[in-house]
């Protein structure tokens, strides 16, 4: 459950561009803009990331590297080389999970897509957002950086809160900050090394069926 809850934000984190709230009107609307021209200009997007997990738990943090692809709104595929092989794919309302053993969790997950999208993109998308989480926003020489806590239900009882940071050239995540209820951090560092390239059918090709 806690993976599935990642994958969702960083999903959104990746293919929505950004997160749109921001403390002063001329912030927002620039932030709007370019996030808006983002999801215009960039129709695919692949890389490599990286996931460092830490926890009080933990004797020393946990380093997870491997690479994505995302196409859309509704695509994504994540795939973890080390320390473990494991292999996420969502296409559409379905997110499969696939690990070492060669197991698949298969789950239909439409209702948190839907949710995703209507807080991180579309016409009325800011207002809804605001009223899902407190936002704090700051610009720095190369990004933007921005502070998410939830304040409504169910998401309070998911994660404490997300930092996403963008890059202020072309408005591409830098990384997700995931601070879970369970205890466990989560930092994803993104580099992404192509776009709008047309990728393999079977990218996101996923099981429907338990």
């Amino acid at each position: 459950m806690i993976l599935r809850r990642k994958l969702c934000w960083l999903f959104a984190a990746l293919i929505f561009g950004s997160v749109l709230p921001a403390q002063t009107d001329d912030l927002l609307t620039r932030i709007w803009t370019g996030e808006q021209q983002a999801q215009a200009k960039f129709t695919t997007a692949c890389g490599t990331v990286t996931e460092t997990r830490t926890s009080k738990l933990m004797m020393k943090p946990l380093v997870l590297r491997g690479k994505f692809c995302a196409e859309g709104t509704n695509r994504f595929m994540l795939e973890y080389f080390e320390p473990n092989p494991m292999r996420i794919r969502l296409n559409e309302n379905y997110l499969n999970i696939k690990a070492a053993d060669g197991k698949t969790q298969v789950m239909d997950i439409g209702s948190d897509i839907h949710r995703v999208q209507s807080s991180f993109s579309g016409e009325n998308s800011i207002e809804r957002l605001k009223k899902d989480f407190t936002v704090t926003a700051q610009e720095n020489s190369q990004d933007f950086e921005m502070k998410l806590v939830p304040r409504a239900e169910p998401l309070r009882h998911k994660f404490n809160y997300l930092v996403v940071k963008l890059n202020k050239r072309d408005f591409l995540p830098r990384s997700l900050e995931v601070d879970g209820k369970s205890g466990v951090n989560s930092v994803f560092t993104f580099d992404i090394t192509s776009i709008n390239t047309k990728l393999p059918a079977d990218t996101f090709e996923v099981s429907k069926t338990k």
